[in-house]
């Protein structure tokens, strides 16, 4: 299991990258698309929508994406609409996902009107699909490097040094010393890509530190309510993972959770401190 994790990982990583550096924006966003339907897919299921519902569900979701990044081409986070698309996105991951996982959202007996899910899916996709699409590939890579960092620092903290229970009816491995490792490790990422990006340096000097690093401990804490959201929609639907796309991964909403969340934060936040 091990290895082919370590080999799907390998694959995905290597493709992934060869796309960001390689592709041009539109057959970029082809891919972006084409991910977005899968994961789409898999949210339907998660939904508990049958398989032919979700498939309709998954086009759906692919073809809106499609058409508005279409319409708002080239997509400039400091427009509008996109302003008003990335901000709903914050506002849910920042305010509302947290209060739901609060309130039980995990649990399956939990009332829902059965379009809200469905609906949400759009608010977690759609908006992190359009940020991809956003920024340059080198910017795009420095906030995907954040939230991987974030995550490899959060698993070793945790096993280090993890006792107490971060949300243990939604996700019995995470601990709050996880996540303060995770913290940690994004504030020493971003420290050093200050350090060794002249143009963030001189946007980063003086006071301004103190902003800059609280913006890498946002992004860090954001990602956490993005696996932590998806971890409760895959024990609502009773699964262990949303789908079984990626060799030992699972699906690809298992790969994408902490970045549907963390990207638009981030997207905002680079249009704010000005950084082109």
């Amino acid at each position: 299991m091990l290895v082919k994790r370590v080999l799907t990982a390998a694959v995905l990583l290597a493709g992934f990258l060869a796309a960001i550096l390689l592709l041009g924006r539109p057959q970029f966003g082809i891919l972006v698309t084409l991910v977005i339907g899968a994961a789409a897919w898999e949210w339907g299921r998660l939904c508990r929508l049958r398989a032919p519902r979700a498939a309709l569900y998954a086009f759906v979701s692919g073809a809106a994406f499609a058409g508005l990044a279409a319409a708002l081409w080239p997509i400039d986070a400091g427009e509008m609409p996109e302003i008003a698309i990335f901000g709903a996105a914050a506002i849910f991951w920042i305010v509302a996902a947290p209060f739901w996982l609060g309130r039980g959202l995990e649990r399956p007996e939990s009332a829902l009107r059965p379009w809200i899910l469905p609906v949400t899916g759009w608010l977690v996709l759609i908006p992190a699909g359009l940020a991809m699409l956003a920024v340059p590939g080198l910017h795009l890579l420095a906030i995907l490097a954040l939230i991987w960092i974030a995550d490899t620092a959060a698993y070793g903290a945790g096993r280090a040094f993890g006792r107490r229970k971060l949300a243990p009816h939604i996700s019995p491995g995470k601990t709050w010393e996880g996540v303060a490792g995770g913290m940690l490790g994004c504030a020493v990422y971003a420290a050093v890509l200050a350090a060794y990006t002249p143009k963030l340096a001189a946007l980063t000097g003086g006071m301004r530190w103190v902003p800059y690093v609280g913006a890498a401990l946002l992004l860090s804490a954001v990602s956490v309510v993005g696996d932590l959201f998806e971890s409760a929609l895959k024990r609502r639907a009773g699964v262990k993972d949303s789908g079984s796309l990626l060799p030992g991964h699972g699906g690809v909403l298992d790969r994408i959770d902490s970045t549907t969340s963390t990207l638009p934060v981030a997207v905002l936040l680079l249009y704010w401190a000005g950084v082109k």
